[in-house]
């Protein structure tokens, strides 16, 4: 698709915080979290994505996949652990991580222009009581066309299909300067043709050296498309490659519920019945 294609060869984009000599992207330890008056929705959960991987986190409804990208971007109050980039402590670091939240969590009636949304992510930039100047507008509109939607940058957001809107918010967390990208389900409720173009997005971007962290229920994508996987329900499962992560072991613990793995070749099918009962209470995925 043109608009896919024209984002392929722009340069790596810069990061917000140097990448210190074998420190992992994003380090997390003995992370706990959740919400005020409910136990923990994560427990424990440690890991360490290296510069420019891409990691899917799997898990089932419940599992506490929001409530870990809401912890790690500093949304909501982590009880213990430790989260760091690039080996910056979680103070400095976890607000420069680029956030694509689930897309109900977004009102889009909000009458504003493509240009607008992405110039969001550009407030740490501007500060206080700062108007965007020339060079501003010129990062919004580079990052949308690094995204396929320049062409929509004056659009009302609201005009846009799912998948174009999910492709703006991709543009809104780059315009941080950010390599790090944290997604929450960004493929829920797009069809396969705009999944695909999301997709293309984040390899693309991923070939310039971008770190990618995303949610999905999507083991399929996740196995095929993906450096490694984290399996959580709660807590960490499973860390790994594909091979490592879908054991009928690890699934069984994180899905409690009939488990099915196909390997056909390279190709690895997971069939799960998720009826039984998922372990998490916070209406989270």
């Amino acid at each position: 698709m043109p608009e896919i294609a024209a984002m392929v060869n722009h340069p790596p984009l810069k990061t917000a915080l140097p990448a210190a000599e074998g420190c992992p992207a994003l380090l997390v330890e003995g992370l706990s979290a959740g919400y005020p008056g409910a136990r923990s929705a994560i427990r424990n959960i440690s890991f360490a994505v290296q510069p420019g991987e891409s990691v899917a986190v799997l898990g089932p409804n419940g599992a506490g996949k929001s409530t870990l990208f809401k912890a790690i971007v500093g949304l909501i109050p982590h009880t213990s652990g430790y989260i760091s980039m690039y080996g910056e402590e979680c103070a400095a670091s976890h607000r420069l991580i680029g956030y694509v939240p689930q897309y109900e969590a977004i009102d889009w009636r909000f009458p504003v222009s493509v240009r607008d949304v992405v110039m969001m992510g550009r407030a740490r930039q501007l500060g206080w009581l700062r108007w965007p100047g020339r060079r501003d507008w010129e990062a919004v509109d580079a990052e949308l066309e690094r995204v396929g939607m320049l062409a929509f940058r004056n659009r009302q957001i609201g005009q846009l299909s799912g998948g174009q809107r999910r492709r703006v918010f991709i543009a809104r967390a780059l315009a941080q300067q950010t390599s790090v990208l944290l997604l929450d389900e960004p493929f829920s409720g797009v069809d396969a043709a705009a999944g695909e173009e999301i997709m293309a997005v984040l390899e693309s971007l991923h070939d310039q050296g971008v770190t990618i962290i995303l949610a999905t229920h999507d083991m399929s994508l996740a196995a095929s498309r993906f450096d490694r996987l984290l399996l959580i329900n709660q807590e960490v499962i499973a860390y790994g490659t594909s091979a490592e992560v879908f054991t009928t072991e690890a699934l069984s613990r994180a899905y409690r519920g009939q488990i099915g793995i196909i390997r056909q070749g390279a190709e690895t099918v997971v069939v799960v019945d998720e009826h039984g009962p998922a372990g998490g209470d916070n209406g989270e995925g």
